[in-house]
């Protein structure tokens, strides 16, 4: 986005008419609830209402619903559940740590029924097979960013269980790219359109990994049975982490299973369904078993992926949804979104500012670094302890709007850094028309006071400017 240079920052193209559909979702305190975490019990919800059943799947954990402990309250085998999920959902019921119920209808965030994502630390959706509603996006991506887990599982391209056009992969990246809440990339991946028949993709070597090591095992492959892969961008979101590969594949490529994050939330990808299946379900069914498949590790993956995502566990493979031990959640920077002014935040002069001619993301304020059009540095910082025992995200809003016009070369940089931790450098080349959302994990933090520091260099020509808002550093 082109600006011209202004007498104190370049007056840039004003995004006053950029009319926010994101207001209800800044990561301010209070802005939304977060989902609640019980003390001892970590709920989760299972998504039925977009055709997890049609043709021979069965994705579900028990044919009682929403509560599976109407059709037995205390399972012993996955056969007591009746549902290709069952022996999922039975393993999780048997800790005595789970609570499950099963979503039939419309999904919610700050609804009144028993099954708004409200009530629920995560929630699995195995393989959709309808498209959720512009409402049901704006739920999901909204319970994410307050904390909650997301558990994504998709299935080839061409699954279309139903026969109306849409199947997981699109219906995933439908979530992921047309929602009102952030729809720039905001978990870092995309779902491949690929129909891959068979293979044992390997998991990668990270003993600190908490969902290749959980309490529930070691995970060292998965299975393909017809599934996809992702495409891992770290350049949108640095959380993003490819856990298991597909065979000839590492990096941002062939990812079969990914982790992410999403503000104070969690995020999980599986690109096949098949891994999920326990080849027991309804009549009538045709089932494959892939939970116990001796050639993979599927059920460790899954439940270890549902503890890290619920908050059950933490580690390494990201920040936000919940931590272990006493961490109290709470949002730890001051002044988050700037509205009290030149207040607790320390900033070269006219950094933050309610200026029109650069808009904010929400309210009259922002932090707007350089914008020039000439040698120029300015920063922005905080101080911030960070209690022991707890995850912690830094996330915050940027826009980066600029007169460069080369399409190579970084004249003007913004840094990011958390103690002595660079987390990520930005330039003219990331200019865009509106904001996005950045999210680190800055777990590795807790127990020091750090601070968090913007710092925008800007060259000699040519303005670049760096408009940050609605901050927040969330432990949980």
């Amino acid at each position: 986005m082109l600006g011209s240079s202004r007498s104190r920052h370049r007056l840039t193209t004003a995004l006053a008419g950029f009319a926010l559909l994101v207001t209800g979702a800044a990561l301010q305190v209070g802005t939304a609830a977060a989902p609640a975490h019980a003390a001892t019990t970590y709920r989760v919800l299972f998504d039925d209402g977009h055709a997890e059943e049609a043709g021979n799947a069965d994705w579900i954990i028990s044919t009682s619903k929403p509560d599976p402990l109407a059709q037995d309250s205390s399972p012993s085998s996955e056969t007591d559940w009746t549902g290709a999920l069952s022996s999922w959902g039975v393993a999780l019921q048997k800790t005595g740590s789970y609570s499950m119920k099963t979503a039939t209808s419309a999904l919610t965030y700050g609804g009144s029924s028993t099954t708004d994502l409200s009530n629920f630390d995560a929630l699995v959706l195995p393989e959709p097979n309808t498209l959720f509603t512009t409402a049901e996006k704006t739920a999901i991506m909204n319970f994410v960013q307050a904390g909650g887990g997301l558990f994504m599982i998709s299935d080839h391209t061409g699954a279309d269980r139903n026969s109306d056009g849409y199947d997981a992969v699109e219906i995933l990246n439908d979530l992921m790219t047309n929602n009102s809440v952030d729809s720039t990339d905001p978990f870092g991946f995309s779902i491949d359109s690929l129909d891959i028949s068979s293979g044992y993709p390997a998991a990668i070597s990270d003993s600190t990994d908490p969902v290749l090591n959980g309490s529930f095992g070691t995970v060292t492959k998965s299975l393909i049975a017809d599934g996809t892969t992702a495409t891992l961008k770290p350049s949108d979101n640095s959380a993003v982490k490819g856990l298991v590969y597909r065979s000839g594949y590492s990096g941002n490529t062939g990812a079969f299973f990914a982790t992410s994050t999403f503000g104070s939330g969690r995020v999980a990808f599986w690109g096949d369904s098949s891994p999920i299946d326990d080849g027991t379900g309804q009549s009538g069914n045709t089932l494959y078993d892939g939970w116990n498949d001796t050639g993979a590790t599927n059920a460790a993956l899954a439940l270890n992926a549902t503890a890290w995502l619920t908050g059950a566990s933490s580690g390494s493979s990201g920040g936000g949804g919940g931590g272990g031990g006493t961490c109290t959640s709470a949002q730890l920077l001051g002044n988050p979104g700037f509205e009290s002014g030149n207040t607790t935040w320390t900033a070269s002069s006219g950094v933050i500012t309610s200026s029109s001619s650069e808009a904010a993301r929400t309210g009259s304020y922002k932090a707007w670094l350089d914008g020039y059009g000439s040698a120029h540095t300015d920063t922005l910082s905080q101080s911030v302890t960070i209690p022991s025992g707890c995850s912690a995200t830094l996330s915050f809003y940027l826009h980066v709007d600029t007169a460069e016009t080369t399409t190579s070369t970084a004249y003007d940089k913004l840094t990011v850094t958390a103690g002595s931790t660079t987390l990520a450098t930005y330039s003219n080349l990331n200019a865009a028309s509106g904001y996005v959302l950045k999210s680190f994990d800055v777990s590795s933090l807790a127990g020091t006071t750090a601070t968090v520091k913007f710092t925008g260099v800007e060259g000699s020509t040519l303005q670049t400017s760096f408009v940050i808002d609605d901050t927040a550093l969330n432990v949980s």
